[in-house]
């Protein structure tokens, strides 16, 4: 079928988005019944202001820089369509001559593909779309892992690797680091790869999947402060308590209505010093945890590329309203391939971190999980000398 292709980014950006799209480009090229290859400005707003950008005249250089560029390239959007929305895309869609889309993105976003592809069924519109999956929540259903992830748990596992050196050396206070997760723990649980044995730092991990007990981590935390004095505690973004109530709340919302959450680290180094008089204080690296490409895992970027191009591969076959996902094969050694998921599934589904992975006591995470993530980081992660401090005799 001959037609133009459109492409489009939505939600928050990753360090392997712009992967997936010069997958998208690459493979398109391949494909002589793909006429035009169009990206949209900001995501379904762009599709919506018919404000598309060429990508099959762009220079080759910058296509071969994609997969290393942070951020979306083409710009993204959090923007929750409404239903008069849809027959307007539609129109859209017919008047470019669209019969290929792709949409990259989380849980909102494969809703908005799902339901693009019933429409254009419904209208006998023939055109073919595919969600390519995107997510450092790792929180879609129906595929191992989301690419984005990898990248995001390799800088969450370092920056604790970090952290873990900074209050091994300065052996008096609390860091509290904040890693992002709406819902769903994946990301925070991914500073266990950073433990090297059972006393290093992140001594404590919370994840919103288990109801945050205030006295039982003050307890914790007066624990190991006693017997290591310099403690790493990680907290996920959204800690809720056995009320669902979260423990900060920034009393906003984004485009979708969902709550955005912040301020944990802030107000459980707050507790700390309140109520246990022991020094804290709150990190939080946010937006630089999922956009950094010196901490890009190359698992990570080779995954999100092929799934950029396995969509159009299967949408260039006749398939339509599915998800490409990634299916693990095998963990030692890694190995994966891609299949089609049914939209309808993926849509609005949220997986969140397995409860058998999270420990009795709720503030530390088994090994079934740093077997799973390890492989997603890609390279080994690096080491730090731990020196024999091998004592001098006092004159």
């Amino acid at each position: 079928m001959e037609g133009n292709l459109l492409v489009a980014h939505g939600g928050g950006p990753t360090a392997v988005i712009n992967s997936s799209l010069y997958g998208v480009i690459t493979e398109a090229k391949k494909h002589a019944q793909i006429k035009g290859i169009y990206g949209a400005r900001y995501g379904i707003e762009g599709v919506l202001k018919e404000e598309f950008i060429d990508l099959g005249r762009e220079p080759q250089e910058n296509i071969d820089l994609l997969p290393y560029t942070p951020a979306s390239a083409t710009g993204s959007c959090r923007r929750k369509l409404s239903d008069k929305d849809y027959p307007v895309l539609l129109e859209i869609f017919k008047k470019y001559n669209i019969r290929y889309f792709f949409y990259n993105g989380g849980n909102d976003s494969m809703d908005t593909c799902n339901k693009v592809a019933l429409l254009a069924g419904e209208s006998g519109y023939d055109m073919k779309v595919v969600g390519i999956p995107k997510t450092i929540d790792n929180d879609l259903e129906f595929t191992d892992h989301c690419p984005g992830f990898g990248s995001a748990a390799r800088y969450a596992a370092i920056s604790a690797m970090e952290l873990a050196k900074e209050v091994e050396a300065l052996p008096i206070h609390v860091i509290v680091l904040e890693i992002m997760g709406r819902n769903a723990g994946w990301l925070a649980a991914a500073t266990a790869l950073a433990k090297t044995d059972t006393v290093a730092g992140p001594q404590l991990i919370y994840l919103p999947e288990r109801p945050f007990n205030e006295e039982e981590f003050l307890e914790d935390v007066r624990m190991w402060h006693s017997k290591t004095k310099g403690v790493l505690v990680v907290a996920s973004e959204g800690l809720v308590d056995a009320n669902g109530v979260s423990i900060a709340d920034t009393g906003l919302v984004d485009g979708f209505g969902h709550k955005v959450p912040g301020g944990v680290a802030q107000a459980l180094s707050d507790k700390i010093i309140n109520r246990l008089s022991i020094k804290s204080r709150a990190e939080k690296p946010g937006l630089l945890g999922r956009a950094s490409i010196p901490m890009q895992s190359d698992i990570d970027r080779e995954e999100a590329i092929g799934a950029g191009a396995f969509a159009v591969k299967a949408a260039v076959e006749g398939k339509t309203g599915f998800m490409a996902a990634i299916r693990r094969t095998s963990s030692k050694p890694y190995s994966y391939e891609f299949e089609l998921v049914p939209l309808e599934k993926v849509a609005n589904a949220e997986r969140k971190f397995p409860l058998e992975w999270i420990n009795e006591r709720g503030n530390g995470i088994r090994k079934e999980f740093i077997d799973y993530c390890t492989p997603l980081i890609g390279a080994p992660l690096p080491k730090y000398a731990a020196l024999s401090k091998i004592s001098v005799p006092k004159l």
